[in-house]
């Protein structure tokens, strides 16, 4: 195999500084505070209740028996996340 002594130099300090001060002009948010809350939906009581009736309907080991189960739970985080 043939090494390239090219392809192990240092690389140029230009490049360099260029990339550093490019780096910053970047704009998007590093606060984690600051991230976009998802909207929450808001069902009635009377969906709900259709709902939980399809639901109960479906056999437990349906996929969308746990699949509804993590739906649940990312509602609740939306929920927290809009609270803070």
């Amino acid at each position: 195999m043939i090494f390239n002594a090219a392809c192990w130099k240092q690389p140029a300090p230009a490049l360099v500084i260029a990339t550093i001060s490019l780096s910053a002009c970047a704009t998007g948010d590093t606060d984690p505070g600051g991230a976009v809350c998802p909207p929450v939906i808001a069902y009635d009581q009377a969906m709900r209740v259709r709902a939980a009736v399809d639901l109960e309907a479906l056999p437990d080991d349906s996929a969308l028996v746990g699949m509804m189960a993590d739906y649940a739970v990312m509602r609740a985080q939306a929920r927290m996340c809009e609270a803070v």
